[in-house]
This record gives C-alpha cells, structure tokens and sequence, in this order.
C-alpha cells in the first residue's frame, strides 16, 4: 500500500493577491466575506415574516434545537451556549424530534438539504402535534413542504456554499431566541461586526495584518488544538474544527480546557510541542513526525469568570496563542463568537487554497440545485 503525500503548503500564495484570486476560482473568499450579508437578509426576512408577531406563543415549556449535518451543529451548539447561561426554559439538542413534543414546545431546525427525509419526518410531526416550528432552510423540497402552513420558513436570500452558511443559521436562531423572549442578543449590530472581520481579512491585506491569514500561517504544518476557556468559546472552537475540515483538511481537537486538562498525555505533548517550524526539517520527509500540536486558547466571554479561566489556562501554557474577540472589539456574547466563527471560517478556506485542498476554476451551485 502506498502512503498518500500529503501536498505541501504555499504559504507565498497567501500575500500574492492576484494569484490568490487565481487560485480561488470557486469564490469561496467571497462567499466567506457575504456572512454579514446572510445576517443582513435574514433579518430583513424575519421582519417581513413578523416572526415575533408569529412567535408571541408566551414561555414554551421547552425548546428543541435540531441537529443536521453541516453547519447546522455548530449554530446548534452556539446557540444552546448562549441560551444556557440564563434561559428560563429547558433547551434539548437532538437529532430529531423527541416523542414527547406538544402544542407547548417549539422546534427550531436549520438545513442545507431540502431533500433531508429524516428532518422532513420529524418537523411534520412536530407541526401536527402542534408545535411552534422554526425552519431555517431551502424554500423548496420534502423538508420545507413538512411545514407548509403550519409553520415558519425562514429562506435563504444569499446563496452561499453549504459550509459557509454559519453566519445564516446562527442569525435565524438569535432571531427566534429573540422573539421568544429567552435571549437578548444584538442581532442588528451583527452585521456591520462581520462586514468589519471580512473587511480586515481581505485578501489584499497582507499576512501581518490579516488576522485570517495570519491565524491560518499559525496553524500551517500544526495540528491545531481548539481549547475554549468558556461555553460560547467551546461551540465556535467545534465551529472552527468543520471549518478546516471542509476547507483544509485538517483534522484538529476541539474541547473544553478543563476536559482537555483531563487528558495527561495530549495536554503534556502540547505544553512541550516546539511552536515554531524545525528549520533542518526535510520538507519532503512526510514520515519522519506527526504535525506538532500547537494550542488556540479560544476566549468569547468577559468578566472575573473568563478573567481567571484566562488566567489559570495562561500559567499552565504560556506559549499557547490566545484568540479573544473581546481584546479587538465592542460586541455582545453573541457577536464576538460570530466575528470569531467568521476568522476560521476565512483562515480554513485560506489554508485551503495554499494547501491546495480546494480552489479551481469551479463555481459552487446554491444547495438543492
């Protein structure tokens, strides 16, 4: 058997923009750099729909969120993160719909695939059972027909491709929090938070100022260890990991800190681990070493709390990078975790292209198409 060699990074593509914009013939930057316009349409969508008008039920006795695959998880799990902190009702993540779901629940789902027969399944049932169903997703398929009358369709107004469609899903869900009265979020100031990310992570912005290539060149030829010192933090850290996958082909951790310092033996290895490339290093010898691991510390949260989680996780590793919006801007819980998504997403899709994971002259096709 014949071991695959893994393609060498060019990590020069990343500040030659016009090679760069070779390279990414898809549109992937692009379609990255429009979150802050999928949030835009969405609440533009929602007003037009009277979601709140339409959701005025009064305090549910739970709230499901709806587990698919793709991005939907990650939303998902954000949003759970934000809720937990201090939402007055239980909130279940599932797969699907539980059996006991009733007039008093409401159901919030986000998808891609508008032929996805298991969801299609349990959100019908969920509308004759009579619950408050949310669907963030295609306007055509089984899924969307599931609803049909019966409850709120919020549909994609900015096609992007399925791995970039985060920022849609989590705005739909804040909205719906929102309007429920469980969360208090500054949904409408998330959009200009995005738009200022995509703009300092411009392509044309060199790798010293660009905190998306600059984060992207930290975790070249590493496997990147996503520890989160807060809730929100560990949702985008299992964001950030889809995201390399999807784009880069990196397979990293990502965890609570506290879990992963239950973990001796990897928490050792990354407190040892040389944080910069091994110069003498032959660069075709793929055989000779694992990728080093090399620590993100992720931080959403502010206060005495996150304070002492950065406090105590800095002592431990001290030379692990810390990322934490809170240090660059003026944001909400909510809006600091997108802008952060929002860089991995940028550094996972730079990476690609210099790793040449993806990139070519195709275009992506919106889902369903």
């Amino acid at each position: 058997m014949t071991t695959p060699v893994p393609m060498a990074l060019d990590d020069s593509l990343l500040d030659d923009t016009a090679r760069l914009t070779d390279t990414d013939g898809a549109g992937l930057l692009r379609a990255a750099a429009m979150a802050g316009a999928q949030v835009r349409a969405t609440i533009e969508a929602c007003a037009e729909l009277g979601l709140a008008d339409r959701l005025d039920v009064g305090r549910p006795r739970a709230v499901v969120l709806v587990v698919r695959p793709g991005v939907s998880r990650s939303a998902v799990l954000l949003l759970n993160a934000l809720l937990a902190h201090s939402c007055p009702v239980p909130v279940v993540v599932a797969e699907t719909v539980p059996g006991w779901i009733g007039a008093l629940d409401v159901v919030l789902a986000h998808t891609d695939d508008p032929y996805d027969a298991d969801l299609a399944a349990a959100l019908e049932r969920a509308a004759r059972y009579g619950a408050t169903v949310v669907l963030s997703g295609p306007r055509e398929g089984p899924v969307a027909s599931a609803i049909a009358g019966r409850g709120v369709l919020i549909a994609p107004r900015v096609l992007v491709p399925p791995e970039l469609s985060f920022a849609r899903a989590l705005s739909a869900g804040l909205l719906t929090a929102n309007a429920l009265g469980l969360l208090v979020a500054d949904v409408e100031s998330l959009p200009d938070l995005l738009d200022g990310e995509a703009e300092r992570c411009h392509p044309a912005h060199e790798s010293f100022v660009n905190p998306a290539k600059a984060l992207a060149l930290r975790m070249a030829d590493h496997t990147p260890l996503l520890w989160g010192l807060d809730n929100p933090a560990i949702a985008v850290g299992q964001h950030a990991a889809y995201a390399l996958g999807a784009h880069a082909a990196i397979v990293c951790d990502a965890a609570d800190y506290r879990q992963a310092m239950a973990r001796p033996a990897l928490h050792h290895a990354a407190a040892r681990s040389v944080t910069e490339r091994n110069i003498f290093a032959d660069p075709d010898d793929f055989s000779a070493e694992a990728s080093p691991p090399r620590v993100l510390l992720l931080a959403v949260r502010t206060g005495p709390a996150a304070d002492g989680a950065r406090y105590r996780a800095n002592e431990l590793l001290p030379s692990a990078d810390l990322i934490a919006p809170a240090d660059e801007i003026e944001a909400d819980d909510a809006g600091r975790a997108a802008v952060l998504a929002l860089r991995f997403e940028l550094s996972a899709v730079y990476l690609g292209l210099a790793a040449g994971t993806i990139g070519g002259t195709g275009h992506f096709a919106p889902a369903g198409v």
